[in-house]
């Protein structure tokens, strides 16, 4: 039995995961909250046996495609709108939260030096791009708010990870450089992502030519590792190489692969990114049942009580850095504050939205348990035990009052993002009609396929014209696709086809409803209410 508690436990993850992901919608607690405080439950079961969490594997396994497919999701055209509040964030924000955690860190532990306080800052400084995105993307909240938080996470750990390497030399030799350390952190980020950025050139040199759907999404899937692993064999930013590397691959992916490839690749990044998240977060509560389960009454307050003080001052530091940044540079240039108006409520929200997750935890067990001359870590245990408080604060605290707030403020709906979608829509539809009309010249096509060709296309620019005619027609088509699909079901069953054949026209159904349902989902639903 024992030689399948592997087996079994990744079986209970798995069903863990789908009974939180089946019931946690119809709750107000975001699904990571429930993730954690569930594994937080499991890991006090008597017959579980909690896995070592080995800092190398969180690095390795589930960094690089999280991080990978947050950057291919984020739009660089945004990124770069708001680099300079990104930027604010993920470099002035750590370095401030890591002089204020080590500060504080020091009043409470005395003894602790100064290298240990940092590295603790540095742990605990930069919010987490799974916990970020896990929570607020899907809240209804303002496009910048998301891009804000999710450009972040996405470039922090890199200004906090040349932060902590620092500190930890400092903590281990007795010796540290500041000019050193900025060269250092220019060198990482610079090499780091032309790192990504040559591995997704290769990816999309190789997809071009391969033509297949399977090679073309390992390779997808592979992509990430490989910039993982030639930065940290580099010994340069691998967090800005997967970043970089996915921002390059959204850029050139539609030219690069085909429809089927691009389908098949989201299903599989989004089966295999919600895994991950789903296992990260158990893991952590997992993890932090362990050390509890491994301490005494007697040591709880002392771990405790300074891991809720520092996480305090990691909520109250974000609190008040966001608002002065946000708002101070705009008192001295008037221009910038017309050209980047920003309501006071999204200010707020980005300030409190700033939970720490998995890459906090890799990096506090990765601490060095000796120093350079043989002797103990100095407060090594209460590092872990300050960084999990953190992570269960923010989570829990902050995730669970995201909701309520995110209501009490009543934003209102964007139509930015309606109005591009609309412009490029008639674009191409306009587009594709003159294609039509140069190919009909040519003789390359009948006339009644013209005429057909030409009806599709009116019935295309009509369903954004007349919404509520166009749900009818969806409607009555989902109708007549499901009948369609009986009827092949009963020809399969009755011996008249193949499975094979029953598979591929039931594709083609699906192919069909997917297009009519996202393009029925993108319908403004201000016009369906004009009509």
């Amino acid at each position: 039995m024992h030689s399948h508690s592997p087996i079994l436990l990744g079986i209970a993850f798995v069903a863990l995961i789908a009974a939180l992901t089946a019931f946690g919608r119809r709750l107000p607690v975001p699904a990571p909250v429930l993730q954690v405080l569930a594994g937080l439950g499991l890991g006090f079961l008597p017959d579980v046996t909690v896995p070592e969490l080995e800092p190398d594997l969180v690095f390795f396994v589930f960094l690089p495609p999280i991080l990978w497919a947050a950057a291919y999701f984020t739009s660089l055209r945004e990124f770069k709108a708001n680099r300079r509040p990104i930027a604010l964030l993920a470099v002035g924000l750590v370095v401030a939260t890591t002089l204020g955690v080590a500060w504080m860190a020091r009043a409470l532990f005395p003894g602790m030096p100064w290298a240990v306080a940092v590295a603790l800052g540095a742990i605990v400084s930069p919010p987490d791009a799974v916990a970020a995105a896990a929570v607020v993307s899907r809240l209804p909240v303002p496009r910048r708010v998301i891009v804000i938080l999710e450009g972040e996470s996405l470039v922090n750990d890199a200004s906090a990870l040349v932060l902590y390497r620092s500190a930890v030399v400092a903590a281990v030799t007795g010796v540290f450089s500041l000019g050193a350390s900025i060269v250092r952190f220019f060198v990482d980020a610079g090499v780091g992502t032309l790192v990504g950025l040559l591995v997704g050139w290769l990816f999309i040199r190789a997809a071009r030519r391969t033509r297949d759907e399977l090679v073309e999404t390992l390779l997808l899937l592979a992509a990430p590792y490989a910039a993982w692993m030639i930065a940290e064999t580099l010994n340069v930013s691998a967090v800005l190489a997967c970043v970089a590397g996915g921002l390059y691959v959204r850029q050139h992916l539609s030219t690069a692969i085909t429809p089927k490839s691009r389908l098949q690749s989201n299903t599989v990044w989004e089966v295999l990114i919600f895994v991950l998240n789903a296992m990260i977060f158990v893991l952590l509560g997992m993890q932090f049942a362990k050390l509890l389960r491994t301490s005494t009454p007697d040591e709880l307050p002392h771990y405790l009580v300074p891991g809720l003080i520092i996480s305090l001052v990691v909520i109250g530091a974000r609190l008040v850095w966001v608002p002065i940044v946000g708002y101070l540079p705009r008192l001295f240039d008037r221009d910038r504050a017309r050209r980047e108006a920003v309501s006071p409520k999204a200010v707020m929200l980005v300030a409190w939205t700033s939970m720490r997750g998995i890459v906090s935890l890799a990096t506090a067990l990765a601490l060095p348990l000796t120093l350079a001359d043989g002797s103990a870590f100095p407060f090594r245990e209460e590092v872990l035990y300050v960084t999990m408080s953190v992570i269960l604060v923010t989570l829990v605290v902050q995730g669970c009052s995201l909701a309520p707030i995110i209501r009490a403020f009543n934003f209102q709906p964007e139509t930015r993002h309606h109005d591009e979608e609309q412009f490029a829509r008639m674009e191409a539809l306009r587009r594709a009609s003159e294609e039509l009309e140069d190919a009909a010249r040519e003789g390359a096509l009948s006339q009644t396929d013209v005429t057909w060709l030409r009806s599709e296309l009116r019935e295309r620019l009509e369903h954004h014209r007349d919404p509520q005619a166009a749900h009818a027609r969806h409607h009555v088509r989902s109708r007549m696709r499901e009948a369609e699909r009986r009827l092949l079901v009963r020809l399969r069953n009755e011996g008249a086809i193949s499975d094979e054949v029953l598979r591929e026209l039931e594709q083609e159904l699906d192919l069909d409803a997917l297009r009519g349902d996202h393009v029925d989902a993108n319908t403004d639903p201000r016009q369906v209410a004009a009509h």
